[in-house]
């Protein structure tokens, strides 16, 4: 499983004013049979040129990223670890071209986790971000299975004691996207498989690997491989297929294990996304005819590609950004047919026109000068999440608490103290309001693999009608302690909840 993390300028995505930091997040889950303990893998690749490089006493410039790793199983933190992700050094800022890689490895029994990463890059102020995948480990030392399927970079017999990246007699770089672009032309894939002695006995058996379209279960039969494996305890699987006639679109790498009669005894499917427009596959004009075949404007098409980031997977989002740099236009309705195809296979064109909707109101309401909708933050989660289910729209709010050195106070708590207006029995009361710079709170009822009642408040800094997201407590959103601080100008101290913290706490 991939997950990719694309967060705000302010985060993520990060450069001084370069681009966004970009990272993306994998794991795997495997089995040592022996000690009957499954364990995790863990991968983060982060693009050099996305994060903050900081020259170092002897000349040289190296980036930090502080990585925070914790497993959840319900409600208790069951492993944690937090460490600094040095990158490579470099002589000068113009040499980074490169991914920096991590790998993680620790123990869990079997279960259902939340697997959660939070990164901050070093060199600024910004807060971690963080994301979190849901992940089954499911093992049984009594009968065969398989472990994850992890797609390789590539791989060469290890020397010597070998490395962190050493597994079943090989040193393997992992292929952490799910992203083939057209000048890679293999996927390499690793996998192990463990008990197949408890049913085949000593008896050899077949492994197999093959591609099928995602889309309609077709399989590629120039795109496969078949080897003999004999049977143990624990069998390590490596192989690759060779994709560079593979036509753009969206695949399933298939590997399988068939006993001597032919039967399939375990398989697994490992979804990918290949670009490749040196090769045209007959069906890609076919696209032409279907609900995107309208759709004849290269740029509107750009548009609408571009809009798609906030919903769209790593190797997705990465497709959108080849296509938009290019002329394609076959390739554009083809991949945007296939992308609502995969959502819903049974009203394609219903999926996206439902999503077109919030493009366009987007566009509409929430375009700046020189910023599109779909580019601020408030279209971001219009069309991530969809229209809110409650909105609180303030242009120049005033609370009418009272500010002291021991925060804010409501009239009804003076009050009920027993202070006044012109005395109070609190010397260190003063009367006062708290002027609000412009502010949305937007409330969503439910949001998918998240608690009930999550809150974004944007903010206008500048009075200038541009809202950026202040603060959310949504999944893996802008977690600000001392928002209300800034909101407010610096009149509230720190640590205080004024009357805007608490219509954030209420929803509304």
């Amino acid at each position: 499983m991939k997950r990719v993390l694309l967060l705000s300028a302010m985060l993520l995505m990060l450069v001084p004013m370069r681009a966004q930091m970009q990272a993306v997040f994998g794991y795997s889950t495997f089995y040592l049979p022996q000690q009957d303990m499954p364990y995790v893998e863990t991968y983060l690749q982060i693009d050099a040129w996305t994060v903050g490089f900081v020259q170092q006493p002897s000349g040289v410039y190296k980036a930090t990223v502080e990585v925070t790793l914790v497993a959840r199983q319900q409600d208790s933190v069951v492993y944690v670890k937090k460490y600094d992700l040095g990158s490579p050094t470099v002589g000068s800022l113009d040499e980074l071209d490169f991914s920096f890689l991590d790998l993680q490895r620790f123990s869990l029994p079997n279960g259902i986790y939340d697997i959660e990463i939070s990164l901050r890059d070093k060199s600024t102020e910004a807060q971690a971000a963080t994301v979190s995948e849901k992940v089954l480990i499911s093992y049984d030392r009594e009968h065969p299975v398989m472990s994850s399927v992890q797609t390789m970079a590539g791989a060469v017999p290890t020397q010597g004691e070998g490395t962190v990246f050493s597994r079943g007699g090989y040193d393997m770089e992992p292929y952490v996207s799910d992203y083939y672009p057209q000048d890679v032309n293999q996927i390499n894939y690793y996998y192990e498989v463990y008990n197949i002695d408890k049913e085949t006995g000593r008896k050899p058996f077949l492994v197999m690997a093959s591609v099928e379209q995602m889309e309609t279960g077709t399989r590629y039969e120039g795109v496969q491989s078949m080897s003999r494996k004999n049977s143990a305890q624990v069998v390590p699987v490596y192989g690759s297929l060779d994709i560079s006639q593979l036509p753009s679109g969206n695949y399933n790498l298939i590997v399988e294990l068939r006993n001597r009669d032919n039967q399939t005894m375990l398989y697994k499917r490992v979804p990918f996304y290949r670009s490749n427009p040196g090769v045209k596959g007959n069906e890609i004009s076919d696209f032409a005819l279907t609900f995107m075949g309208k759709y004849t404007d290269e740029d509107q098409l750009n548009t609408y590609l571009d809009a798609l980031y906030p919903v769209a997977s790593d190797a997705e989002r990465r497709v959108c950004k080849d296509l938009i740099k290019r002329p394609a236009l076959e390739e554009k309705q083809a991949f945007m047919y296939r992308f609502w195809t995969v959502r819903n296979a049974i009203a394609p064109e219903a999926e996206w026109l439902n999503y077109k909707e919030r493009i366009d109101y987007v566009q509409q309401h929430f375009s700046y000068p020189k910023t599109p909708g779909i580019h601020t933050d408030r279209g971001r989660v219009y069309l991530q999440y969809g229209p809110p289910d409650f909105v609180r729209d303030e242009k120049n709010y005033v609370s009418a608490n009272r500010i002291g050195r021991d925060g804010v106070k409501s009239e009804a708590l003076i009050n009920r103290e027993g202070g006044g207006h012109d005395g109070t029995s609190d010397p260190g009361l003063s009367q006062g309001h708290v002027y609000y710079k412009p502010y949305q709170l937007w409330r969503y009822n439910t949001l998918p693999g998240d608690n009930p009642n999550r809150v974004f408040l944007f903010w206008d800094q500048h009075r200038s009608g541009y809202y950026q997201l202040l603060n959310s407590n949504a999944k893996g959103e802008v977690q600000e302690s001392g928002w209300e601080r800034r909101l407010s100008g610096g009149q509230l101290q720190e640590g205080v909840t004024g009357e805007v913290g608490e219509q954030f706490e209420r929803g509304y």
